[in-house]
């Protein structure tokens, strides 16, 4: 099914402010008369403690998620450590994560199988939570406004460009003065969404320059290896001649320049919230039942689309899980998905989920049980 974006998907302000004034009642279990005052965001709360862990793409948003509902209910405790897409999901296969974040969906067979084995009597599920847009970061001295076509990006991660005055460099930015400078390209070390998700996209969109498939672990030889996209946008901010790829909160927030990126329709498309919401608009639910996965179309040919874009998931039971935690887990969810919830990503460099998405997420959450 097809997400229509005709006034969906919100602008996402450029500020990477990572502190919002998130006022509220000392709300204990259910919710208060004041929950939905103006001083802060409406919400059902519960008590307990909740630990997760996961994507680290999402993770500026699960802080500032957590700060708003920790505020208002003072008798709740979650943690979320953001150890990586691959990490959260075995944490929860495990049972040590109530739930995981993860930047790619379940893979269908033992991964899927496994999960389901957690949830007693249940189904884990992929629930969409953050739309993230993957940045092209990079440090270069004395270049604005880099622009690449996915072959060009390909052979850079590849290892197939070494220089930044490359002839095939050069193309693509005619008006640049670009220097002889050795080309470090940074990548994730660890299991990573994020990295499952750039790889899928140059798979797809430069298939003849990327030979090395898709996957939660790097492939290709060379580069440099850091851990999370913290560890990636450090290393790209450290030294001139670097280029890394993180979700674009963490860019912003080091003040990274971002590559202009080529979509289907051969534009040389600026990272925006508008241009990543049209990317996302036109996504397809490619899950079953409550099981909300999405399949991203890389090579979108819209307009003014920026197509390099993750979704970060969040990965649940819906039914089966320890009792002491559902309650907790549908209250958290519901905050986070909410619009109250999904109006605090704007600020933040994430786009919000379409409406026609985030209503779904929403009633799965109330489901859980």
């Amino acid at each position: 099914m097809n997400l229509k974006r005709n006034g969906i998907i919100a602008g996402v302000a450029l500020s990477a402010a990572l502190a919002l004034a998130a006022c509220g009642s000392d709300n204990t279990e259910s919710s208060s008369a004041d929950s939905g005052s103006a001083s802060g965001p409406t919400i059902d709360c519960a008590t307990g403690t909740l630990t997760a862990q996961g994507s680290t793409a999402q993770k500026n948003a699960m802080d500032e998620w957590i700060k708003a509902y920790q505020q208002q209910c003072t008798d709740a405790q979650i943690n979320y450590q953001g150890t990586g897409s691959g990490a959260g999901i075995q944490a929860f296969i495990g049972g040590t994560a109530d739930f995981a974040g993860s930047d790619s969906a379940l893979k269908d067979g033992e991964e899927k199988t496994k999960a389901n084995e957690r949830c007693d009597g249940g189904e884990a599920v992929n629930l969409p939570m953050v739309v993230g847009p993957i940045a092209v970061a990079y440090n270069l001295d004395g270049v604005k406004d880099l622009q690449l076509t996915p072959s060009t990006l390909a052979k850079i991660f590849a290892g197939a460009i070494t220089t930044w005055d490359d002839a095939t460099i050069k193309a693509d930015n005619p008006d640049a003065q670009l220097p002889s400078t050795k080309i470090l390209a940074v990548h994730r070390s660890d299991s990573s969404g994020t990295t499952d998700n750039f790889t899928a996209y140059l798979s797809a969109a430069a298939e003849s320059d990327w030979t090395f498939g898709k996957g939660k672990v790097w492939k290709a030889p060379g580069g440099q290896a850091e851990k999370g996209s913290d560890g990636v946008a450090g290393a790209v901010k450290r030294a001139s001649g670097t280029i890394g790829y993180v979700e674009w909160s963490y860019a912003q927030v080091n003040s990274l320049g971002v590559a202009k990126i080529q979509n289907g329709a051969g534009e040389f498309t600026e990272l925006t919230g508008t241009s990543a919401g049209k990317a996302v608009a036109g996504a397809e639910i490619a899950g079953t039942g409550d099981d909300l996965k999405l399949k991203i179309d890389y090579q979108t040919t819209e307009a003014g689309a920026y197509p390099i874009v993750l979704v970060a998931y969040e990965i649940v039971c819906t039914k089966g899980g320890p009792a002491d935690t559902v309650d907790l887990i549908k209250s958290f969810l519901g905050y986070t998905v909410s619009t109250d919830g999904q109006a605090v990503l704007e600020q933040l460099g994430y786009a919000p989920l379409p409406e026609s998405v985030r209503s779904k997420v929403e009633t799965v959450v109330q489901k859980l049980a």
